[in-house]
């Protein structure tokens, strides 16, 4: 192991550097011990202005820019600069600069771009050649800082950026190519999970519905995909409460995978979001022990309700005709011998006892095959088939209710 010298001598301060340990593996396995000086905060190369005003530290870089600038839109930095000083006047100097926490150097210079750049420099992002990355940054930071009217233009112009036919990630087949469906986790589906993550986030914390609304139908577009992006609309589902999302995520994730938690099993290490090939034919996901409950949760409940309402049809309202020309009787025993027909045929018991909605929609289809040889009133019979729509809505719309842990089973 070798010994950073520094930890040897004495205390002593250094002008504008920093000591850091890393603690590294060599090719041999042994754990060693690098030493690595970092220099202190430098000045950014476009943002630091010698008639500059402001002096901000972000990370370890230094801004300098006008207070007049910052002060615009209703700013937070309006208020914060009438504040009386101490002895040292914090944003005057180097030495004494106003330090931001929780922001990237890359993305508060993204920021000053935004403010400082010219209308001929602004029209890119009108363009198919918009930086999507630098849009989420100026958002972000705008909302955190309150410069209201950037933060609108900023989401507007990602909204326009999704919804551009000939932008990448429309072309073709709108909100989808731009993100690969790749069934490994590559690179590329790396970037664009985090990105669709980062976007997710910004309209939550922006509480921008019309962005929210499109992200959650990329997701659902692209969870047919990859089950990749099924574990991402799942967790994000599970992070911000999305209520619309979280239903579709999880009975994604339970009718394709073999879903697993977390630990050492068959020798190979589980964790949390990887996507395993199996022999079988489903691909194994590794899920948290939480989210593997509320799967089991599901598909119980959905399995109890598939019961239910095999034993009973859904239920409809006669037309009024039919009690004066038909039997009514008559009509609704042909219902029922319908419904307990075709809740037992072939093409709905090869589906799963839990894929409640795809069993619907197979008796739909059927329904739609039955024609006149029936003895129901040909009202009645739309109404009756309205009753099943009915009931795949009510299906769907509780389908996040199915998936919750705790309460009745």
């Amino acid at each position: 192991m070798i010994e950073d010298q520094h930890t040897q001598s004495p205390l002593r301060k250094r002008a504008r550097h920093t000591t850091s340990i890393d603690i590294t593996a060599s090719e041999s396995g042994q754990l060693i011990m690098v030493s690595e000086e970092s220099e202190g905060p430098v000045r950014d190369d476009a943002y630091y202005m010698a008639d500059g005003s402001c002096v901000l530290r972000v990370q370890n870089t230094i801004f300098k820019v006008h207070r007049s600038i910052l002060s615009k839109d209703q700013s937070f930095f309006g208020p914060m600069f009438t504040l009386p000083q101490g002895e040292f006047e914090e944003g005057m100097s180097d030495d004494h600069p106003i330090v931001l926490q929780g922001d990237t150097a890359e993305e508060f210079k993204h920021f000053l771009w935004a403010l400082y750049a010219l209308p001929s420099e602004l029209t890119i992002v009108r363009s198919p050649k918009a930086d999507l990355s630098r849009l989420i940054d100026i958002a972000k930071v705008s909302s955190k800082y309150s410069f209201k009217s950037t933060e609108t233009w900023a989401l507007d112009a990602i909204q326009e950026y999704l919804e551009r036919n000939m932008s990448p990630l429309f072309n073709d087949n709108p909100l989808i190519r731009m993100f690969p469906t790749l069934s490994t986790r590559s690179s590329a589906l790396l970037e664009s999970e985090g990105q669709i993550a980062r976007l997710i986030r910004l309209a939550q914390m922006c509480s921008h519905s019309r962005l929210m609304d499109t992200m959650i139908q990329l997701l659902q577009k692209l969870m047919s995909g990859s089950l990749h992006y099924s574990y991402l609309a799942m967790t994000l589902a599970d992070e911000f409460n999305l209520r619309d999302l979280r239903g579709a995520a999880y009975l994604e994730v339970m009718q394709t995978s073999v879903f697993v938690c977390p630990g050492v099993g068959n020798s190979d290490t589980y964790v949390e979001g990887d996507v395993q090939e199996t022999s079988e034919g489903p691909q194994r996901l590794v899920v948290s022990p939480m989210q593997q409950l509320r799967l089991l949760s599901g598909y119980h409940r959905l399995s109890r309700a598939w019961d239910r309402l095999r034993a009973v049809p859904p239920q409809f309202e006669h037309a009024p005709s039919c009690g004066a020309t038909w039997h009514q009787h008559g009509c609704t025993q042909s219902w029922t011998d319908f419904w307990k027909e075709k809740t037992r045929s072939e093409g709905v018991l090869n589906l799963d006892c839990a894929n409640v909605l795809g069993r619907l929609g197979i008796i739909v289809k059927e329904f739609d095959k039955w024609g006149s040889a029936t003895y129901m009133h040909h009202d009645c019979k739309s109404a009756a088939r309205r009753s099943i729509h009915e009931k795949v809505k009510q299906i769907q719309q509780a389908l996040p209710d199915y998936f919750t842990e705790g309460g009745e089973y």
